[in-house]
């Protein structure tokens, strides 16, 4: 099945109190270029997707993004949990120095609740300690795994359009190879009829001249100007063509190549077509195989 390297997917998900986004999407290129945007306090998070990428893709300039935050009830009940040994330890240092003022004599305003919070280590206790990523990691890549498959399934959908598209200029190609075909043959007795009235006025004017060099050299200039091996071989690319587009595997490489060679041989047969006829189809086989290779180059 023919796949397009042309693909857009994204998803949102929630869980372990954290939220996030992912983004991904690809254009056409010429090998498999990824661009990646991953928190990189995730260990291992970017080394996972740039595997299943890998696993799944072949070509394409591919870019992904993960935006990734805490949930606003999550990060607001971290913001005041407190610490209750540093607690216990504050409110007996405040007690020992409102007992040491009573007995000298100073009053001293009590501390408010705020004021108590803001001493250090009463608030700060689990600032320090260091989340267990791993089910976080775990939970991401398990929705990523499933935007692939989004992914993967537009991606399809594209190459099918693409294969119908592709199919139909494989179709004109061989309609107009054709109808060269055609061309050629009523060209070639045009070509014999008019090398024979040649060869007859050059053997009027032109006293002991050699009449099998004289054939010798005309036969030269006809096999020169003969377009059949041209023709044989866009038959042959056509075939190549269909080919191609009943394999299962990554393509794209191959179409280009072979794109490279349907020009070739389209550009002898205007060097080479000698009628109008013959030039115009020749024009036309360059315009459809121009065509096919900018579509060409979106299969992966």
């Amino acid at each position: 099945m023919t796949v397009s390297m042309t693909g857009f997917a994204s998803r949102k998900a929630e869980a372990l109190g954290y939220s996030w986004t992912w983004d991904l999407r690809s254009v056409n290129g010429k090998g498999l270029d990824l661009r990646l945007r991953v928190p990189d306090w995730i260990d291992g998070l970017e080394l996972a997707v740039r595997a299943e990428l890998a696993r799944c893709l072949s070509r394409g300039n591919v870019s992904v993004t993960l935006k990734l935050g805490r949930d606003s009830a999550e990060s607001g009940a971290g913001a005041f949990r407190l610490n209750p040994a540093a607690l216990t330890s504050a409110l007996t240092a405040l007690a020992e120095i409102e007992n040491t003022a009573i007995n000298l004599g100073v009053s001293l305003r009590s501390a408010t609740t705020a004021e108590v919070l803001a001493l250090r280590g009463v608030t700060d206790g689990n600032e320090t300690e260091q989340p267990d990523i791993a089910p976080l990691r775990k939970a991401v890549m398990t929705d990523f795994e499933l935007l692939v498959l989004d992914f993967q399934a537009m991606r399809a959908a594209e190459g099918l359009a693409l294969h119908g598209v592709v199919a139909a200029q494989i179709e004109k190609i061989r309609s107009l190879s054709a109808e060269a075909v055609v061309e050629a043959h009523a060209r070639r007795d045009a070509q014999a009829m008019a090398l024979q009235d040649a060869m007859a006025r050059i053997l009027g004017v032109a006293e002991g001249l050699d009449e099998a060099r004289l054939m010798q050299e005309l036969a030269l200039i006809a096999v020169k100007n003969d377009v059949t091996e041209e023709l044989d071989r866009l038959n042959a690319h056509i075939v190549a063509a269909r080919s191609l587009l009943q394999e299962t595997g990554p393509v794209g490489r191959k179409f280009d190549f072979l794109m490279q060679e349907f020009m070739r041989e389209a550009n002898t047969l205007c060097s080479k077509s000698q009628s109008k006829t013959l030039t115009r189809i020749g024009l036309d086989l360059k315009t459809v195989i121009d065509q096919m290779r900018e579509q060409v180059q979106n299969v992966e």
